[in-house]
């Protein structure tokens, strides 16, 4: 088996020993996504409607790197710092996927990298023909 190591300039670069994507067997593995704009490497402001927008934004960006898009994530996970946080991330994700319903576990979390509210990972299924 291979393993592609996904890097695009569109999406924030790691912040860590890790990659933003990687692709093995025909599915795309993204790293944890935070709330970073890409061309300033800053944290975005706003509540978690704006964190959560940006991060899909992200995701978004790493998955087309990787020959995807959001209507092939089979599963995400979403790590909120606060379950109150919930419904409005809900609407914004629900959004951003449309019809689409991938598998998901949100969870709770102490604490997130550089004080964000959400941060979203996601499996997804590489377009043929990559």
């Amino acid at each position: 088996m291979s393993i592609e190591f996904v890097e695009t300039p569109d999406a924030p670069g790691a912040i860590g020993p890790y990659s933003q994507a990687t692709v093995a067997d025909g599915l795309v593995y993204t790293a944890g996504q935070i709330a970073l704009d890409p061309a300033t490497g800053h944290i975005i402001q706003g509540g978690v409607e704006a964190q959560t927008t940006r991060v899909l934004e992200n995701l978004s960006a790493i998955l087309r790197a990787a020959g995807s898009d959001l209507s092939q994530v089979v599963k995400t996970t979403v790590y909120l710092v606060d379950m109150n946080d919930f419904p409005a991330m809900n609407e914004v994700y629900t959004k951003a996927f449309g019809e689409h319903r991938p598998a998901r576990a949100t969870v709770a979390v102490a604490a997130l990298p550089k004080g964000v509210r959400v941060e979203i990972d996601a499996i997804a299924v590489r377009t043929a023909g990559r």
